[in-house]
């Protein structure tokens, strides 16, 4: 074959001369992406963020404050995220797909007066109230482990209860709503939310 049937084609060092670069940019790049998008989710998490809206700000977590999830003789407290997102990786991100739906009723004005959001309050509740029983109170158990609960803490009524909510499979939002927010006006029974009482 002649040498001219070659002398088109380039060496293989040139391949890696561009290959590595790109390859190289291409990771940094891809850092950067994976670093930011971190940041940008755990920057959403905040109660900071949470409370830039008026309609959260001025509704639930004017509620919120002096609450024992806020205040207490410990100084633990649960942010809005601590309650309304999952911890683990791809809930959370799940979550996050979610909320950005949520955006809709603020930027239409939905819930963006106090008579407004009164007015939605009940079919908003019964949402995160269905979803925590669907997921067994899992925002609840991230911070609240039934294992550590000290019985001589608690009164000899409350021990009881506990223990036939247990029995009767009920999770925690099945008892204990409204402990951070107003309730809706209406009874939110637990047969709307799944929940079959044995007496």
């Amino acid at each position: 074959m002649p040498p001219s049937a070659f002398s088109d084609q380039k060496p293989h060092g040139s391949r890696w001369r561009f290959g590595l670069p790109a390859l190289f940019v291409a990771m940094i790049v891809g850092a950067l992406l994976t670093w930011g998008g971190s940041e940008v989710v755990a920057w959403t998490n905040t109660e900071a963020f949470c409370i830039t809206c008026h309609e959260m700000r001025d509704n639930v977590y004017a509620e919120y404050q002096d609450t024992i999830h806020d205040q207490n003789r410990t100084g633990v407290r649960a942010i809005c995220s601590d309650c309304h997102v999952p911890r683990a990786t791809v809930p959370k991100m799940i979550r996050k797909v979610k909320a950005t739906f949520e955006l809709y009723g603020h930027f239409t004005g939905k819930i963006d007066t106090p008579e407004k959001f009164e007015a939605h309050r009940y079919d908003m509740a019964k949402k995160v109230w269905t979803e925590m029983r669907a997921n067994d109170s899992r925002s609840c158990r991230s911070c609240h482990d039934e294992s550590a609960v000290s019985p001589y803490l608690a009164s000899e009524r409350a021990q009881e209860r506990h223990k036939e909510g247990v029995d009767q499979g009920l999770t925690c939002i099945d008892c204990h709503f409204g402990i951070a927010h107003t309730e809706p006006e209406g009874e939110l029974t637990p047969q709307e939310l799944g929940v079959t009482i044995q007496k």
